[in-house]
This record gives structure tokens, sequence and C-alpha cells, in this order.
């Protein structure tokens, strides 16, 4: 089709993601008049609409989820073919696009930047944060190259990488600092606080307490884990939180840190991507510098209770 071009079918995608077009105008930094123009383009191309237009959102009419489909997997043949050329011509360079998951992007993604810059200085890092439904998506529809998450994903096309394990901690009010490591079942009976549904570490927490999924009305949420240690702060409950998190999270706030007796419960993290890169050599080479991030990051002089 003449004039049809991957610009196109990638403002699309991006619309087609957000549903919206100023949002999705700003994930492409372009304005949103510019994007309306491509789109209402690429409609005369095809001949007919692709969306449906309202005040609030779009809608794909059935024309677009099928131009959709095709055109997710013409883009990522193309995302392929780019990195084929990439992965023959030395250190890796260019545009790396990183997913990182809400429980470890504050505490890690600095020292990750900080590293590959100074390591691969032609590579244009293009990081972003979000729970791990949406880096999985993200990975399969080639909007991210890779991602960093809590093993496992189990998702068949994608190959995991194991980079380290680290422990959670309990976090209770300054007040209960003496007082012994609470065993499971006395666990369960006080307020938890935990992350809001579609965080990972929630689900998580909730094995290892051993609480299903209709979760006591003493549980209650927070969205993100600097909240829920604020709230332990004020007296509201106790909190389960990554050991990485605890030099930033508990700086400011009045809480004891405890670690729990053998076993200790863990997360593994590791690097996705999909099987499909041809880049996994360069890529496991970004997966040794983010495992040195996380040693520096380790917490070390930490004095704990327990």
């Amino acid at each position: 089709m003449i004039g049809l071009t991957l610009k196109h079918m990638r403002y699309f995608q991006a619309l087609a993601a957000h549903g919206h077009f100023g949002r999705a105008a700003e994930a492409c930094n372009i304005s949103q008049p510019a994007l309306s123009l491509q789109i209402k383009e690429l409609e005369t191309l095809i001949g007919a609409p692709l969306v449906e237009r309202s005040a609030r959102q779009i809608r794909l009419t059935t024309l677009g989820e099928d131009f959709l489909a095709r055109a997710q997997d013409i883009t990522l043949r193309v995302e392929e073919l780019e990195n084929l050329q990439r992965s023959a011509t030395g250190p890796l360079s260019g545009r790396l696009r990183l997913g990182v998951i809400p429980t470890v992007a504050p505490y890690l993604l600095p020292r990750i930047i900080g590293l590959l810059a100074a390591r691969m200085p032609d590579l244009d890092l293009q990081p972003r944060e979000a729970i791990t439904g949406s880096l999985v998506e993200g990975l399969l529809d080639a909007r991210l190259d890779i991602a960093v998450v809590a093993l496992p994903i189990s998702e068949p096309s994608l190959r995991e990488f194991a980079l380290f394990d680290e422990d959670f901690l309990l976090v209770r009010p300054a007040t209960d600092g003496a007082k012994p490591v609470p065993s499971l079942s006395a666990l369960r009976t006080m307020r938890l606080l935990l992350l809001e549904e579609g965080h990972c570490f929630r689900e998580q927490a909730l094995a290892f307490c051993d609480i299903s999924g209709s979760a006591p009305q003493e549980l209650m949420e927070g969205s993100s884990l600097s909240t829920l240690v604020q709230m332990v702060g004020a007296g509201i409950g106790v909190t389960l939180i990554p050991e990485m998190a605890v030099p930033l999270e508990t700086r400011t706030a009045d809480v004891a840190v405890t670690r729990f007796p053998a076993p200790c419960p863990q997360r593994t993290i590791g690097m996705v991507w999909r099987k499909t890169n041809p880049l996994g050599e360069q890529l496991m080479q970004i997966g040794a510098l983010i495992r040195r991030a996380a040693e520096t990051r380790a917490t070390g002089g930490l004095s704990l209770g327990g």
C-alpha cells in the first residue's frame, strides 16, 4: 500500500494502547494535533475508519482491531531485524526500552542508569515504570525491549534470566520493635497493609501470609511502599517490604524493621525479553550490570530487630 509507513503503524498502536489521543501523543513525544493528523492520514490510506472517536476516549472499529494485530506483527518483525543488525555490530548502542516494576524502580533504577551510562555510553536508555502485567504486554507488543520483574512470569514467548534473590522484611510501629517476631498465624490476625491489586509484590506477600484471595477486613491497601510504611509509622498496622526498599522508605518513618526467621520469605528479581530478540548476548551483559547495581545497593549495615 503506497504511503503506509512504520510511523503510521506505531502511532496507531500507541493510540490503541492508551485509548486517548492526548495520552498517546504524549507517549509518542508529539503534539496531539500531529498524532490526529497521522491517524487521519492512515485512515485515508486504508479507505475506512479505524477508530470510533468520542470526547472521552476512542474505540477501535472491527477493521481497526484487525489492522492492529497485523501492525503489531509487522513492527515486531522490524524490531527483530533492527536488533539483528545491532547484534552484529559490537557493543550495544541505540535505543533500549527498559521496563521496571514499581517495587524495584525507585531503589535500583538510578544506579542502573548510572552504570549503563558509564559502561555503554552509546546506549539511549528509555526507562518505564509499570506493574508486571503492563510490562509483559509492552514486551509482547514490542513497545519494550526488556523488563526487570519478579520471576517467574511463565509466558512461553519470553526468556527469563534470574538476577538476584531478595528477602521480605516486616515493618512495624517503632513501639513494637522489641517484641518477638510474630508467627504466621499471629500475622494473619494483624491489620496488614499491602499494595493495591495488580502489584506482584502484593500477591507474594499474601502467599507468604497464607491469605487467600478473599482477604480479611483487616487488610488495607496503599498505592506505594512509601505510603504503606508511613501508615505503619502512624500506628495503623504492619506491612512487608522488599529489603532494597528499607533504606529509602524507613528513613523518615517511626518504624521498626524486622527480619523473619528462616525460611525468610523471598522473591527472585530477574530480566525478561522476547525469545525472538537477537540481542540475547548483549542483554545478558546488561543483566550483569543490573546485578552489580543491586549489589551496590545492598543494605549491609542496617540494624534490624528480631
